[in-house]
């Protein structure tokens, strides 16, 4: 078995190529992390610092904010507490058709969200699949705030289910054996052996999932509107303000920026996984 590569110095691993492809190869590295960050800092030089704190603390951020966070902390909490058998089964159990339901169940993540928001409509609207049913019995779901979490649910489940799954799949079955074997139930060797195996996995697919419901906008406006209060999301109140008040937008937009990267500098760094 061949040994994995060993991290190297960028300018030890420069002396290794000749030339023509050591200068490709600076270009190449160089390109990629320019493109993808020139955007994001051009939000921050574009209003003053203190003209930003005055944009974020105005009503209408703070009304989004607190929305965006609400919704999509109990989209991360639903996402969890379902998402979490449905990995374990799946990584654990062979059925007809499992691929194919597989398949299904990742295409949230690569639907257009546009597709997702009329999918949804015509599920839980009024006339829809469900919804009509639930009308019938006086709930109404479109453009409320639990549209907002549905939308959330749609489009981040996969996610976390993804993550979950491959820690899961991850543990090694000779160690439940072992456990059985002593003695143990399937719900002890769940508890006590599988899940801590597959924290890291875990929190990763709960940041993932939790990010992909705060940044969430196509389904949420065809879906649940743009009710200010309501169902106006961060994403949502930037797009708005884009049309009206570009330093609003740029202000919201850095806040989430900011969320975003706190989550993923927090995977990064360990600050929540624990060390390796």
């Amino acid at each position: 078995m061949s040994e994995p590569l060993s991290p190297r110095t960028p300018l030890s691993l420069l002396r290794t190529f000749p030339g023509f492809w050591s200068l490709s190869l600076i270009l190449g590295a160089a390109i990629i992390p320019i493109f993808l960050c020139l955007p994001l800092l051009s939000l921050f030089v574009q209003v003053p610092f203190t003209e930003l704190a005055k944009r974020i603390s105005s009503p209408v951020v703070l009304n989004a904010l607190r929305l965006s966070l609400l919704t999509s902390f109990s989209s991360a909490v639903i996402i969890v507490v379902f998402g979490l058998p449905t990995a374990y089964f799946f990584a654990t159990s062979e059925f007809p058709g499992k691929r194919a339901l597989e398949v299904l169940m990742n295409l949230p993540m690569v639907l257009p969200p546009t597709v997702a928001g009329l999918g949804l409509l015509l599920a839980f609207g009024r006339s829809g699949l469900v919804g009509g049913w639930l009308a019938r019995m006086g709930w109404s779901i479109p453009f409320s705030t639990v549209a907002v979490v549905l939308a959330q649910l749609f489009v981040a489940t996969p996610f976390f289910v993804n993550a979950a799954r491959s820690g899961f799949e991850a543990v090694d079955p000779h160690l439940l054996k072992a456990a059985s074997s002593l003695g143990a139930s399937p719900f002890y060797c769940f508890l006590r052996i599988v899940l801590p195996l597959s924290s890291r996995s875990l929190a990763v697919g709960m940041a993932m999932a939790w990010a992909r419901s705060l940044g969430e906008f196509g389904a949420t406006i065809t879906f649940a509107g743009n009710l200010p209060g309501v169902t106006q999301t961060m994403p949502l109140a930037v797009y708005m303000a884009m049309q009206s008040d570009l330093q609003a937008a740029v202000a919201l937009s850095v806040l989430l920026l900011i969320v975003s990267f706190g989550i993923l500098m927090a995977l990064r760094t360990r600050v929540f996984l624990g060390p390796r």
